[in-house]
């Protein structure tokens, strides 16, 4: 089965980390191509084997892109096109139209309440929304909770699946090697107790809520938030109000590896010199990497997680739900930092988030819309 991707663009974001992941467990012949910045992802699928075509696009209204990402389509003769994130879905439903692809399949990566991928949730938001989803097949959520929001603004539910994010539960393993090694790194102390904040350093995540909190805190208590956005000037800004700035380290992007090309900690081992896990956001579409901090071994603290809440009863041991508000943070992370818990293996819930779990339930939505004869798998 040959299946082509479009996506957005591949800068460091859970949806684009998402797709590099699945590309190395899907056994399907896949190509890629993003809309605009064909950045650091985009050079690890490369290095994985995959093809991938940086479409140039110049901007949301670039519709002359629509004609040539119809050709690519037609030209790779694919037999189906799987779209990710909001502009990817619009533009990739019509062009595989135009290219005469009738399966297409969309992943609705972050879909809040009241925003989708940071941007308002405005009636025209949604509206172009649906217009662009009725050109295609199948709508993949990543939580229950999405599917449940997508079937609310008028999308089907026998046109919805639920199709969990992954991860790769070796790579999160706890190492205690690199957690020594990446304290050191970035100057924080062995007694400190480490407080992480993963992901985009956006106003929607409410890091600010995770500086407040630690004010509050010891001072041997340390924030490390990992991540890039339009948001880190003002958190950094606000460490220094709080007096905090020899608290708080500030990771930048950081690949799922060990360590980055340039040498820099990976994830695995920035969560491996973490002692909790905390995440303040009020709306998250599915929790990523609250899931990944378990797999560590870490407690997480937390107000909104579709996929902790996806768990079996009873085995959230290790997630806390919290408020978003600094107040009731600082009582949490306090609990945890008395609490002295030794570093546990991860639970065993979070193999219900094992990689080659969701990408053999993706090939099942891939089998759902795509014409018998074509079904054959191709092994990477």
């Amino acid at each position: 089965m040959r299946v082509l991707h479009i996506i957005t663009g591949l800068g460091v974001g859970g949806a684009e980390l998402q797709l590099r992941l699945l590309l190395r467990h899907l056994p399907a012949d896949c190509d890629v191509v993003t809309l605009t910045d064909a950045g650091t992802v985009a050079r690890g699928i490369v290095a994985d084997g995959t093809q991938v075509t940086d479409l140039g696009m110049s901007g949301n209204r670039d519709v002359a892109a629509l004609p040539r990402l119809a050709r690519l389509i037609k030209a790779g003769r694919y037999d189906a096109v799987h779209t990710h994130l909001y502009r990817a879905c619009l533009y990739g439903r019509i062009a595989a139209r135009m290219a005469g692809v009738r399966a297409v399949v969309a992943t609705e990566h972050s879909l809040g309440d009241s925003q989708m991928e940071g941007r308002p949730l405005t009636a025209g938001v949604r509206a172009l929304y649906l217009a662009g989803e009725r050109l295609g097949r199948m709508t993949v959520a990543v939580s229950p909770a999405v599917g449940q929001r997508l079937n609310r603004w008028g999308v089907p539910r026998q046109r919805i699946r639920v199709v969990p994010n992954g991860i790769d539960l070796d790579r999160f393993r706890f190492d205690p090697a690199a957690r020594v090694r990446t304290r050191r790194r970035l100057g924080l102390p062995d007694s400190a107790f480490v407080v992480g904040g993963v992901g985009r350093l956006t106003d929607g995540k409410r890091f600010d809520v995770l500086l407040h909190a630690a004010a509050q805190l010891p001072e041997e208590v340390a924030v490390l938030l990992v991540g890039t956005g339009p948001w880190e000037e003002e958190l950094r800004r606000l460490a220094h109000r709080l007096g905090l700035a020899d608290r708080v380290r500030f990771a930048g992007e950081a690949a799922h590896e060990e360590s980055g090309a340039d040498g820099a900690p990976g994830l695995p081992s920035l969560l491996s010199a973490m002692d909790a896990l905390a995440s303040p956001s009020p709306e998250e579409a599915f929790g990523l990497a609250l899931v990944e901090g378990l797999a560590c071994g870490l407690p997480v603290i937390y107000t909104s997680c579709p996929a902790v809440d996806g768990f079996p009863a009873g085995a959230r041991a290790d997630a806390s739900y919290c408020p978003s508000d600094a107040d009731s943070f600082a009582q949490g992370l306090y609990g945890l930092r008395t609490a002295l818990l030794p570093r546990r293996p991860a639970p065993a819930a979070v193999r219900h988030y094992c990689i080659t779990r969701s990408a053999e339930r993706l090939m099942r939505v891939y089998a759902s819309v795509v014409p018998g004869p074509t079904l054959e798998v191709n092994p990477r």
